[in-house]
């Protein structure tokens, strides 16, 4: 079965990861890492990407970039197929450098603090994968955008932008805001965070931004799809609100019912016909307790139902017995019979 092409729209914004085939490294030393940045830096000057902030590690890297013109899948064709063969020639090697599909994980770029959480996990990849000690600084990795995005802007790659970074997290001057920024990368540093939606999600934003999303790729001309969870959920809730409005209920309602409430039993018969959301998923939507009891609830729903479908055994039943059973056919040998003939005086050989 292909794959889905990718959700690509002007001024995108992604995370991207992209890991090395086998657990190979991606870069065997800086001069690998040197050529990815300048490499990168000619991908943004032939796409117009916008790069938010990077990070190489070595086996995989982070990119947090911008797309313009909608470029994601061509731009990256071009800038990872251009390293590998550089990576070969170099280190006389051959064949796939990268493991399968690069990672995107779509940015709300315009609701705070998305883009920002995402470039702070970002350039703490190398605290989190211990490459430098508690004690030192998150400078002291030189592989990160958090080194030149310390410099004056005018030091900067013209494809490396910082403001919007700073905006997010209060930071509107740009000298003090430097400062500031590393302090926060600091603090955040010293926290047990939980990064799930950004390692596991396939959007990282505001709930307006997922829905704008999900319009999007439901249009019927558009051939972009979503991962199949996010299928099953997004009808999910369809048919729950369609739901709602027959009943003319609200979301509190869902709540102040209770738990094996007929009419939430009914609700939850019909998603789960029509779509494949789990019984937990199901279960915690509409407010029904632990999915064991949903299941039960089902079943015994489906148990006292007074009608049966078509085609159960006791309608087959019922057929049979009005109906009167056809004879079965003899069955005509293909062999010859080894017998001589009877004549009319003749008896059957097995007679005599």
């Amino acid at each position: 079965m292909p794959r889905p092409p990718r959700i690509e729209f002007e001024n995108a914004v992604y995370h991207l990861v992209n890991r090395s085939n086998r657990g190979e490294p991606v870069f065997k030393d800086d001069a690998d890492r040197t050529r990815f940045l300048d490499t990168l830096g000619i991908a943004c000057a032939k796409t117009g990407w916008k790069v938010f902030a990077y990070s190489l590690m070595p086996d995989h890297f982070h990119l947090v970039l911008q797309t313009p013109q909608s470029n994601l899948v061509t731009g990256m064709k071009w800038f990872l197929g251009t390293y590998t063969i550089q990576f070969n020639r170099r280190h006389k090697s051959y064949g796939h450098l990268f493991r399968g599909r690069y990672k995107s994980l779509l940015i709300d770029p315009e609701t705070p603090p998305f883009l920002a959480e995402t470039c702070v996990y970002v350039l703490l990849n190398p605290s989190r994968a211990n490459l430098i000690t508690p004690r030192q600084p998150l400078t002291n990795y030189p592989w990160t955008s958090l080194q030149t995005m310390l410099v004056l802007p005018n030091e900067r790659p013209a494809w490396l932008l910082t403001s919007p970074i700073f905006a997010q997290l209060g930071l509107t001057d740009d000298t003090s805001g430097r400062a500031r920024f590393l302090e926060i990368l600091e603090q955040r540093r010293q926290r047990q965070e939980d990064w799930h939606q950004i390692r596991r999600g396939w959007c990282f934003g505001s709930e307006s931004f997922r829905q704008k999303l999900l319009a999007t790729v439901s249009q019927p001309n558009n051939q972009t799809r979503l991962p199949r969870k996010e299928i099953a959920i997004a009808s999910a809730e369809r048919i729950i609100e369609e739901e709602l409005q027959k009943r003319a209920w609200t979301e509190a309602d869902l709540g102040q019912r209770r738990k094996g409430d007929p009419e939430k039993v009914a609700i939850a018969r019909r998603v789960r016909q029509e779509t494949t959301v789990s019984l937990k998923w199901l279960a915690a939507r509409l407010q029904m307790g632990v999915w064991t009891h949903l299941a039960n609830c089902l079943y015994r729903s489906d148990v006292s139902s007074p009608t049966k479908p078509a085609g159960t055994t006791a309608t087959r039943q019922t057929k049979k017995s009005n109906a009167p059973l056809p004879k079965p056919k003899e069955k005509q040998s293909t062999q010859p019979d080894p017998r001589p003939p009877e004549g009319p005086d003749e008896l059957p050989v097995h007679c005599l």
